[in-house]
């Protein structure tokens, strides 16, 4: 069986190339803004196009890598009833962590009312947001998880398809054993493949990263912060109250090692956070997690799995949001409403790719259930790339801290003291 992939290894270079980039951007975002207010606009176009292209390399990638890792991960397992008890565990931990995160929004935005606090202008009922308002049913939802086609999903880059018709396909060649070993061994080879490509594909995140933060700081400018300062301070302060907890929940399982985890995944954080994608961030979250330890069949089976139904941060910014502008047209939302909002988010929110602003379509979608104007929606989207960052890093925390803990419930953690090189070895 082929070894474990990785890609080319850059040291710390790519993440302090990274932090540079981060700083650069919003320096000559702000720059354009201020000094050449005419054609800030011109330049946040063209200088976009840096992680458009990146993003879309990313994309060209995650269809690939999560089939082949998630197939190979499962069949590696062998035994379906394995692959039942570790499944229970990973959605188990999920529900948990979904229920912690919207309620922690919930919570905090009671307590901080930022939306009563700040008294925003508030945009007219008929503005027009250019997201769809309409309540979410179930049956958009079942279209939004089976695929009526995988060709047609990976083309599309549906995540929670490619992971549905994967989890077939794994349980498939899991259950016909040994018949199916030259398939698991090309498989495994693919996943080989589009991680050394991976690889290359980080060398263009400084890139991308640079010409996110100009393209947004020279459109909006850094002023936008200034506005909405409240209410992202207070956001950001819920961001570092769920890492706070998320870490304190790994900690009963992984003990002090939840610290070294967090530090291990940083890069792939700080990507996350640079460019607003935590989809961008997976190749090398999954590269991180084999080498902290975690099995290739538990890394490879949970980690796509929490892409679509673990985005911490992104269902948090759910409840915030949608009682932030709640909060601002003077709407009261009673206690049995809002355990009824976390209810409904509970449902919505799963599916949500790790792509840029996904999370405001399911908002546009609650909005609309509590009769809460959906123009309202417009407050958010001046800073809303600035709140991406912060829960699309936090999406990368959470699946990671998942990963880990699900592979020390079924011993497929390695020891701390325990160097990668040593003899033992998780496949």
């Amino acid at each position: 069986m082929a070894e474990p992939a990785t890609a080319p290894r850059y040291g710390n270079r790519l993440t302090t190339s990274i932090v540079v980039a981060l700083f650069l951007g919003i320096a000559a975002g702000w720059a354009s803004h201020e000094f050449f207010p005419q054609s800030s606009e011109g330049f946040a176009d063209a200088i976009s196009l840096l992680p458009t292209a990146f993003l879309r390399l990313v994309k060209m990638i995650i269809a690939p890598l999560v089939f082949a890792t998630l197939v190979v991960g499962i069949a590696k397992m062998g035994d379906i009833r394995m692959v039942g008890r570790i499944g229970t565990k990973t959605l188990g931990w999920f529900l948990f962590a979904s229920l912690v995160s919207l309620t922690l929004g919930l919570v905090l935005v009671d307590l901080l009312e930022p939306g009563k606090a700040m008294h925003l202008a508030i945009p007219p009922g008929d503005a027009s947001t250019g997201f769809k308002a309409g309540a979410l049913s179930l049956e958009e939802f079942i279209s939004h998880t089976i695929p009526t086609s995988v060709i047609d999903a990976m083309a599309r880059n549906e995540i929670l398809q490619i992971v549905v018709f994967s989890v077939f396909f794994g349980i498939a060649m899991a259950a016909l054993g040994e018949s199916t070993a030259i398939v698991l061994t090309a498989l495994d080879g693919v996943a080989l493949i589009m991680l050394r490509v991976t690889g290359y594909v980080m060398l263009f995140a400084p890139l991308a990263v640079f010409g996110a933060l100009a393209s947004t700081v020279a459109k909006e400018g850094l002023g936008v912060i200034g506005v909405y300062g409240l209410f992202v301070a207070e956001f950001y302060l819920g961001i570092v109250v769920l890492w706070g907890v998320l870490a304190a929940l790994g900690a009963i399982f992984l003990g002090p090692r939840v610290l070294q985890l967090v530090l291990r995944v940083r890069e792939p954080v700080l990507l996350a956070f640079s460019t607003a994608s935590s989809e961008a961030a997976y190749p090398k979250t999954l590269e991180e997690l084999e080498k902290f330890g975690v099995s290739h069949r538990i890394a490879r089976f949970v980690l796509p799995v929490g892409y679509s139904f673990n985005l911490d941060g992104s269902m948090m910014y759910c409840t915030f949001a949608v009682m932030f502008i709640a909060q601002v047209y003077g709407i009261e939302i009673s206690l049995p409403r809002q355990i009824t909002m976390l209810a409904i988010l509970m449902l919505t929110s799963k599916g949500m790719a790790g792509v840029p602003r996904a999370s405001l379509v399911v908002i546009a979608a609650t909005l609309a259930q509590f009769d809460i104007p959906a123009a309202g929606l417009l407050l958010l989207l001046g800073v809303d790339h600035f709140l991406d960052m912060g829960r699309s890093a936090t999406n990368v925390i959470g699946n990671s801290i998942a990963t880990a803990v699900v592979a020390r419930w079924e011993g497929q953690l390695r020891p701390a003291d325990q160097p990668e090189s040593s003899g033992t070895k998780f496949t």
